[in-house]
C-alpha cells in the first residue's frame, strides 16, 4: 500500500505540469468591432492635423512678438 502512494503523486504531478504547458484558455470571443466610416474618420483626422498646424502657426506668431 505504501508503495502506491508515490505512484499516484507522480501521476497528479505530471498533471499539473500538463496544465502548466497548456495555453491558458482565453476568455468569450468578442464580436467583431462595427465597420468604421472611414470618412468621417478622415475628417475627423483632417480637422485635428488643421487645428494642430492653426495651433502652432498661433503659437510661432506668439513667439516672434515676444522676441521682439
Amino acid at each position: 500500500m505504501r508503495d502506491g502512494v508515490p505512484a499516484r503523486d507522480d501521476e497528479q504531478r505530471r498533471e499539473e505540469r500538463a496544465e502548466q504547458q497548456a495555453p491558458a484558455p482565453q476568455g468569450p470571443v468578442l464580436p467583431p468591432p462595427p465597420p468604421v466610416d472611414y470618412g468621417v474618420f478622415m475628417q475627423g483626422l483632417v480637422q485635428a492635423m488643421q487645428t494642430q498646424a492653426h495651433t502652432q502657426v498661433a503659437l510661432q506668431a506668439q513667439l516672434e512678438a515676444q522676441v521682439e
